[in-house]
């Protein structure tokens, strides 16, 4: 019966995040960009008066931020115009394919004649044009509550140290701290992980004689933060390209192979050993977060699914009544498990 009450609190919680993810969605990108600005805010107000650190704070984030995005719109406003010039060979791909198909018993033309016409295409850029709003809505929200979030951290510390419960206080303080840290350490390496995947896939794209490599590689380095499926969608779409690029079925499985490769190592061998035990996490469980919490936001919740998983373990770790969560939903071995709660003073 205990079970029971569990599961039915947990998906009341999810049904009210997804309810409300016009509100919570926000909040939760305005923390994890507090996390990761936190420490050069306190680095600087401890040398100039705090709303100059805090404008000092923003204008870096700001152009970090800017800088991301105006690499995504070059690259796939590269890639995107390459695909309009190029629309009649990828014509020729597709009515290849589509015989082949018919002569298999698989009729196609009724399915692009009913989703592939003029009033789809209309329908799918007017639904761009309004996420392309939203998503500017979205992150000037966000950036209001990283001011409001810097200016209150800490006054919100002094008044967790002032409750009642010793036992709350230490979770809280342990646990934001710990989660912060980590946090922090988690993007450290995925940025480093990206830029040597975007560094791989624009050197291997050139030898292969790939157009658009400097574009591949960016592409690549901004889909790695998303683990998993951003790396395989940076795999993919080289491979549609060079079905139009090259003759040979040899050469572009060969192409999509080495990019999977480069993905793989990456990923699975050099990733882990940077990263360490401080973001260890059951692979089954980065991935259901994934999805779980794209599932519930869409893509911000692509990204950042994993950060709120990692958080979540985090805090479970810092409390002997919930550390086992922590345990289970860990890494496999033993050495990596989550540190026990930490004791003040």
């Amino acid at each position: 019966m205990q079970w029971a009450w569990i599961v039915l609190v947990i998906l009341s919680l999810l049904g009210a995040v997804f309810v409300a993810k016009a509100v919570v969605a926000p909040v939760a990108f305005s923390l994890f960009l507090i996390a990761m600005i936190w420490p050069l805010q306190s680095r600087l107000q401890a040398r100039v008066p705090r709303l100059i650190a805090l404008a000092i704070s923003i204008l870096v984030l700001v152009v970090a931020f800017s800088a991301f995005a105006s690499l995504v719109v070059w690259a796939f406003g590269r890639v995107g115009r390459w695909i309009i010039f190029n629309l009649n060979q990828f014509q020729a791909l597709y009515n290849q394919m589509t015989l082949w198909l018919e002569n298999h018993g698989i009729v196609m033309a009724s399915l692009w004649a009913d989703h592939f016409n003029a009033r789809w295409i209309v329908s799918f850029l007017q639904t761009l044009t309004g996420q392309v709003n939203t998503t500017l809505s979205f992150w000037l929200v966000v950036l209001v509550y990283v001011i409001l979030g810097l200016l209150e951290v800490e006054g919100t510390a002094r008044k967790i140290r002032s409750l009642p419960s010793p036992r709350a206080a230490r979770i809280l303080l342990a646990g934001s701290a710990e989660t912060a840290f980590k946090i922090r350490r988690y993007m450290i390496v995925r940025t480093q992980m990206s830029v040597l995947t975007g560094a791989l896939v624009w050197a291997f794209a050139m030898l292969f004689g790939l157009p658009l490599a400097e574009e591949w590689g960016v592409i690549a380095f901004t889909l790695n933060y998303i683990p998993f499926i951003g790396p395989f969608i940076a795999t993919l779409f080289p491979t549609l390209l060079a079905m139009v690029q090259f003759e040979t079925w040899q050469a572009v499985i060969v192409l999509f192979a080495c990019l999977n490769v480069i993905q793989f190592v990456v990923g699975s061998y050099i990733e882990p050993r940077l990263s360490g035990s401080v973001l260890a996490m059951s692979p089954f469980v980065v991935l259901f977060s994934i999805f779980l919490w794209t599932f519930l936001w869409g893509l911000p919740g692509t990204f950042i699914g994993l950060p709120i998983t990692i958080a979540i373990l985090t805090f479970c770790a810092q409390d002997p009544a919930t550390r086992w969560l922590a345990v289970q939903f860990g890494p496999p071995d033993e050495a990596d498990l989550p540190a026990p709660a930490r004791s003040e003073g």
